[in-house]
């Protein structure tokens, strides 16, 4: 980590220099990078799941656990990071974890060559584990690089680019995966040939090294960037502060992990359903290629409630716009239950614009006053994102009483956020906001 110049007490974001500003700027637009192609990997996923499907001949269970173990990752791997940040800074943390999504995207490269859907998991596993480590050391860099009431603002903001990457993943991996595969261009129920699978699976091959390729070239660009140092937090003092503390005495973070696992079911439960929904009959009738069209309005609607979160934080308290979302969630998914025909598919697809703040606004009230505590209550906080790997919980209920009652499932979750707006956020035992210093040049 680029070693800090200036007494330790002076915060570039709270004004205390001339060009704290601009750093602070160019800062965030190299962030803001980081969380665009975590959000694009992520993505590509929906892409890989049929595709794999194909390739490997795998039943549904298989299928599902492709995308299992990649929250299973959040789980084991979260801690770890902090632990990791803490030891080497939150710099070089960030230059690791893009070194391991690295690795991991041209091992997918060798699963393609064999190939084998064993290396296919254990590979998708270490990508996930690197972008675990972006999100426990990007997520809370974000949100003290600033003014503390400012935060959610901020984290909104290098979100909305994540939620860009979510949109654009899918065309990339239409075009370079399944447009360039048999298995993605034929229709449904044809057989492919050993052949034909072997070279559906060396299509992956070209996509992975090119995401490979942006991975190295966004590590050394900020291995050499003087990103402003987190000065309190890394140092050798802190240490010794955070045994003077304890985690469980912060009510916003106690209330704030239930919170992120519960909004992952619910936001990964709408989008992994949405096209099944949308497709029935009585909603809207459509094929599954053109439900898939308007699943990118959902992550549209995310995108732009991002922005829009972004610009109405800065004037309206975080806590106050969640719960308002967290509302209009609850309304549009009891619309989508109790409604038919294109109403339903429409109140659905809104739910993306009232869930687009949940995750950065939940996650930045959570760290509030923690101060040296932030990395472990960051880790924390992320492996919760572990809650996305319950969806199959809804898919038992739809099997059970019906795919659109399970949305009750959804609508229960948005009224736990509300909770959490309302009273789970509130700070209990803050310790002093963290600072940072300025670089060295």
């Amino acid at each position: 980590m680029a070693g800090p110049i200036g007494s330790p007490g002076v915060s570039p974001a709270y004004g205390g220099q001339t060009g704290a500003g601009a750093s602070t700027t160019k800062a965030l637009t190299l962030l803001a990078s980081l969380f665009f192609m975590w959000g694009f990997i992520t993505v590509i996923n929906n892409t890989l799941l049929p595709h794999l499907r194909s390739v490997f001949d795998l039943n549904y269970t298989q299928t599902t656990l492709i995308e299992s173990v990649w929250f299973i990752a959040y789980f084991f791997a979260s801690i770890p990071s902090a632990k990791l940040i803490e030891r080497v800074g939150y710099q070089k943390s960030l230059v690791i974890g893009l070194v391991i999504m690295a690795l991991g995207a041209l091992g997918m490269t060798v699963a393609a060559s064999i190939p084998s859907y064993g290396v296919t998991l254990v590979m998708l596993f270490v990508i996930a584990s690197g972008i675990t480590l972006l999100q426990v050391a990007a997520n809370p860099y974000v949100a003290v690089i600033g003014p503390p009431e400012t935060a959610s603002s901020r984290l909104n903001l290098v979100q909305a680019m994540n939620s860009a990457g979510t949109m654009l993943a899918p065309l990339f991996g239409a075009y370079l995966i399944l447009g360039r595969s048999k298995g993605g261009t034929a229709e449904a129920g044809v057989v492919l040939t050993e052949a034909e699978r072997l070279a559906d699976a060396q299509s992956v091959i070209l996509p992975y090294v090119l995401v490979a390729v942006v991975l190295v070239v966004l590590a050394i660009v900020i291995a050499r960037f003087p990103l402003p140092a987190m000065g309190s937090a890394n140092s050798r003092v802190a240490k010794a502060d955070r045994k003077n503390h304890s985690l469980w005495k912060h009510r916003n973070l106690v209330f704030g992990i239930p919170a992120i696992f519960i909004y992952l079911i619910a936001e990964i439960g709408v989008a992994n359903l949405f096209v099944n929904f949308v497709s029935q009959p009585n909603i809207a009738n459509l094929t599954h290629e053109q439900a898939g069209k308007y699943l990118t309005l959902l992550w549209g609607g995310m995108m732009v409630g991002r922005f829009a979160g972004s610009a109405i934080m800065q004037k309206i308290p975080a806590e106050t716009v969640l719960a308002v979302f967290s509302i209009g969630a609850f309304v549009v998914m009891m619309v989508t239950v109790f409604t038919t025909g294109h109403t339903a598919m429409w109140s659905l697809i809104a739910v993306g614009l009232f869930h687009s703040i949940m995750f950065p606004t939940i996650f930045t009230l959570g760290i509030k006053g923690l101060g040296p505590l932030t990395e472990e209550g960051s880790g924390l906080l992320i492996m919760a994102i572990a809650g996305g790997a319950l969806v199959v919980v809804q898919g038992k209920i739809a099997d059970t009483y019906g795919l659109q009652t399970s949305f009750l499932l959804t609508a229960a979750c948005e009224l736990y956020i509300l909770f959490y707006a309302l009273w789970g956020s509130k700070t209990t035992h803050a310790l002093p906001e963290q600072e940072l210093t300025q670089p060295a040049e």
